[in-house]
């Protein structure tokens, strides 16, 4: 990583840039194309308090990471949406936030969800020690399906 990125609980003067990071992703255009439905997201994690934004050397968002502490089965900390700014990727930004989640929420497991088009995504949380735990087909919209994915400790 060329820079020093700052992570930071989410604020909502920052949701705007989310909204937009978000929407130039995958993710985001697969599940976020209508922009309220994503702000009224970011709004609630961040009422929350489970947004948490990257910051680079000059304050700008350049990623965000959404988490829920006890989202799977009311234990587990579940990492539920990240997402780098485009032209920010391949930076080692994700991996930060990544690190982030898990040491936010020690933890003996860590779960999340990738969708089968998304297969960088899918190679990052690999090479971090992810693994696929088990197949949803249709989890979150029909046609697209996720692979539940854990770490242990």
């Amino acid at each position: 990583m060329n820079e020093k990125i700052n992570i930071i609980d989410g604020k909502r003067n920052y949701i705007s840039d989310c909204t937009e990071i978000l929407q130039n992703s995958e993710l985001g255009k697969a599940y976020f194309s209508d922009k309220a439905k994503a702000i009224y997201m970011l709004e609630y994690a961040l009422e929350k308090k489970e947004l948490y934004v990257a910051l680079n050397e000059q304050d700008e968002c350049v990623g965000f990471v959404y988490c829920m502490p006890k989202g799977v089965f009311g234990s587990y900390p579940y990492l539920h949406i990240i997402s780098v700014k485009e032209d920010c990727r391949g930076n080692g930004i994700g991996s930060r936030l990544m690190s982030y989640f898990e040491e936010k929420f020690p933890s003996d497991k860590y779960f999340l969800t990738v969708d089968d088009f998304n297969a960088d995504a899918k190679k990052l949380y690999e090479r971090l020690g992810y693994q696929c735990v088990g197949q949803l087909p249709d989890f979150y919209k029909k046609g697209i399906d996720c692979c539940l994915m854990m770490k242990r400790r």
